[in-house]
């Protein structure tokens, strides 16, 4: 597996801002593979954001969830209690926000050695998972 990509992978990918036109680029050529994981939250957070009415570009609902059903061909994790009590662990031991730390328990309990994200601190890592801002 190549790793796990967080929320903010997805939302570049369709940004129309164009002081965001590099990130949009990466993001879409990192979803172009096809070895990825990612959460039921992260598709969540995805929908959310999208569909947001104060978003300057935000899409349909109808193309969101075309967006939401089509990146479902990646390994998905579902946010089980298993998760959530992972994720509070996370959250105890290194101080991130539990909507972070739920990420992180995800991206774990799919064997990811990666976790794509611009949120978290580059490098750092996270028992055996590596966090990687793809944009640096």
């Amino acid at each position: 597996m190549i790793g796990f990509l967080d929320t903010n992978i997805l939302l570049y990918s369709i940004s129309r801002d164009p002081s965001e036109a590099d990130k949009r680029e990466r993001s879409i050529a990192l979803l172009d593979q096809d070895d990825w994981s990612l959460s039921t939250q992260v598709l969540q957070e995805f929908y959310v954001q999208a569909t947001r009415p104060s978003r300057t570009d935000a899409l349909s609902h109808d193309i969101a969830a075309g967006l939401v059903r089509a990146w479902q061909r990646f390994q998905v994790q579902d946010i089980t209690s298993a998760i959530v009590n992972a994720a509070l662990d996370i959250k105890a031991r290194y101080g991130f926000s539990y909507w972070d730390a739920a990420i992180i328990a995800a991206a774990q309990a799919q064997g990811c050695a990666r976790l794509y994200s611009e949120d978290l601190s580059q490098g750092q890592v996270i028992d055996n998972l590596q966090i990687i801002d793809p944009f640096r």
